[in-house]
């Protein structure tokens, strides 16, 4: 392997939807190789990166703090990831601001609005919920000129949304929950990192909270809500019928479909197939989502 090579095997896989194991070792060792050639700490992240969306946070994290010795900006953004949300054992709120706190002084949008939540939230800091308003629209006012926040439309849109609900006005908040939501459901169709469908479920949450969802409006990832009362559904993709049931089990929501069991709605939401196809990769395609009644009609 030499550097074209393995840069080559780094691009390739980044394009395909379904790796297999084969392709994924490949890829960890172009990945490594390139780092112990070249030092380059954009390497070290996206290895890092890799290993984050697998859950493999000890090794995220090695490779995060590797690239933070070279002052990657990437890396503290990173890294204040892992220490926001404890991957690699206590939730350390101290270091998390700290290095969001560098990205985001650094021109990181992403550092920008977890800086806000920890006003927001009172994390580290005292608790300031102006401070996290300021942040947050300061950065959906950039949204035009900048493409990376555009990329963050449901992130920073649904933090808009939670201002406007905190101002009262919830039918600004379900507007601004409503296109963070359009924008993720592109997203997911190309990325079915597991932090996209957290973002998503807590969406769906705030969407019925502050609307009335009719059912005319019931799509896909409403049934992270609808799920949560034992009952059976009926979707329509490509012209064909299938049913998905969720039942009450020793305390929480098991969910079948298609002949498959999911331990609970999130399993199935985020790996749920029918005839081999991943839902959530055509969730825009699927129409008709309808409760099905005990007689079994919609």
């Amino acid at each position: 392997m030499d550097i074209t090579q393995a840069r080559k095997i780094v691009s390739d896989f980044e394009r395909k939807p379904e790796p297999n194991e084969d392709d994924v070792f490949m890829y960890t060792e172009a990945l490594d190789y390139l780092i112990r050639e070249t030092g380059n700490p954009h390497y070290m992240v996206r290895l890092g990166g890799f290993y984050y969306g697998e859950k493999h946070f000890d090794l995220a994290e090695k490779y995060y703090l590797l690239a933070d010795e070279y002052n990657y900006e990437e890396a503290a953004a990173c890294l204040g990831y892992i220490y926001y949300y404890g991957r690699t054992g206590e939730k350390d709120y101290e270091k998390a601001f700290k290095y969001y706190s560098r990205s985001a002084d650094l021109g990181n949008p992403q550092s920008a609005y977890k800086v806000a939540d920890m006003y927001r939230n009172g994390y580290a800091v005292e608790k300031d919920f102006d401070k996290f308003a300021s942040i947050v629209k300061g950065l959906w006012n950039k949204r035009s000129s900048d493409g990376y926040i555009q990329y963050l439309t449901p992130e920073i849109a649904s933090r808009m949304g939670m201002i406007k609900e905190h101002e009262g006005k919830n039918k600004d908040a379900y507007d601004f929950y409503k296109l963070a939501k359009r924008s993720l459901v592109r997203r997911l169709k190309d990325d079915g990192f597991f932090g996209n469908f957290t973002i998503m479920s807590m969406l769906i949450d705030n969407i019925h909270r502050v609307h009335e969802v009719s059912p005319e409006e019931f799509d896909f990832y409403d049934l992270y809500v609808l799920l949560k009362t034992p009952s059976s559904w009926k979707i329509v993709l490509f012209g064909k019928e299938y049913i998905i049931t969720s039942e009450q089990e020793d305390g929480g929501i098991t969910v079948a479909c298609d002949g498959k069991y999911y331990r609970n709605i999130s399993d199935f939401i985020t790996g749920g197939t029918v005839e081999d196809m991943k839902l959530f990769r055509v969730a825009d395609r699927i129409k008709a989502v309808s409760e099905v009644n005990k007689e079994g009609e919609s």
